[in-house]
């Protein structure tokens, strides 16, 4: 139906549109007609369309042809973060405020999505009834319909997800505006929130080039905790005092690059230290979640795959252990 355009509101607050997108859809307005109506609830408060509606006002255009939708209060809300996912001026800070937010509304919209990220029937507590299960054979998990929505994959929403959930606003706040890789923003998030914000502002102030180089204070040991060992290692005649130095030392570009025991230690070390590293994320709830749904051939094909980790590791030591010079 057509509305005057002096009728329709939009809600203060909402993204602005992009000027040079308005001027290019006016262009094609002015060519071709408004092939897509705009969506108005039914106070004609826009749901979807600004820059349609902005590119008619443009052509000095008096009315468009609108949608006038059934929805409100959540569902509202829920159309205006879709139709936001796909402006192309979307920073991954504002991506994954964004995303925090649709999946509250998702969810309270669809309560029985919440039992686990990949759907399911929601199982309650004792304050709280329980919702029937053939509800979530007709609903979308929050990850899937986003992934829907986007055209992506759902790991994708899941990573974004877990990195929005878990950055601290401090962290938040330190890489805002900067050129922090999706990569770098989930490695962060699984830090611990002291960690955050050191490694966020070594990450923007350039003293280091990604989250991996990051290195961690050593832990304050109680009294009863023995000390770590030290390190085995040395160059050049000299001992170092900590694994962070004897790193630095060898991205000296000036030095003999070749193998030594010392630097294969080194080395070997370094990839130790990131694969405990990595590998804490598998503790995290957002993966133990779905640990119960874990069937009994997906664990012993799981466990046959650890198996080989192992046995690499085994042969290596083996092989090292017989050429060592007795």
């Amino acid at each position: 139906m057509l509305v005057p355009i002096s009728k329709i509101t939009v809600n203060p607050g909402r993204r602005e549109a992009l000027p040079g997108d308005v001027k290019e859809l006016a262009d094609s307005i002015a060519e071709v007609g408004l092939i897509n109506p705009i969506m108005v609830d039914q106070s004609h408060t826009l749901i979807a369309g600004l820059h349609r509606l902005e590119a008619m006002k443009l052509l000095g255009r008096t009315e468009i042809e609108c949608t006038v939708s059934d929805l409100d209060g959540l569902q509202v809300a829920l159309a205006e973060i879709d139709e936001n996912f796909v402006r192309k001026d979307l920073s991954d800070d504002e991506f994954r405020e964004l995303l925090l937010r649709r999946k509250e509304i998702y969810e309270s919209l669809h309560p029985e999505t919440k039992a686990t990220y990949d759907g399911g029937a929601f199982r309650g507590n004792q304050h709280q009834t329980v919702v029937a299960d053939k509800m979530s054979a007709t609903t979308k998990s929050f990850v899937d319909d986003t992934a829907d929505k986007l055209g992506v994959d759902p790991r994708t929403v899941r990573r974004e997800l877990q990195t929005a959930k878990n950055l601290t606003p401090e962290a938040k706040e330190i890489i805002k505006g900067a050129k922090v890789t999706k990569s770098d923003a989930l490695k962060l998030s699984r830090l611990t929130p002291e960690q955050q914000t050191e490694a966020a502002c070594q990450l923007v102030s350039g003293d280091i080039h990604s989250v991996d180089e990051y290195q961690p204070p050593p832990a304050v040991l109680g009294p009863a905790e023995a000390p770590p060992p030290s390190v085995p290692y040395s160059s050049s005649g000299r001992q170092y005092a900590s694994f962070e130095e004897s790193i630095a030392d060898l991205k000296n570009h000036d030095k003999d690059c070749s193998y030594t025991p010392d630097a294969l230690l080194a080395e070997l070390d370094s990839f130790i230290k990131k694969f405990h590293r990595e590998f804490e994320w598998y503790s995290d709830p957002f993966c133990t979640v779905v640990f119960p749904d874990i069937s009994q051939v997906q664990f012993d094909y799981l466990q046959q795959r650890f198996g080989t980790i192992s046995t690499a590791i085994h042969d290596l030591l083996q092989q090292m252990k017989r050429s060592m010079k007795k």
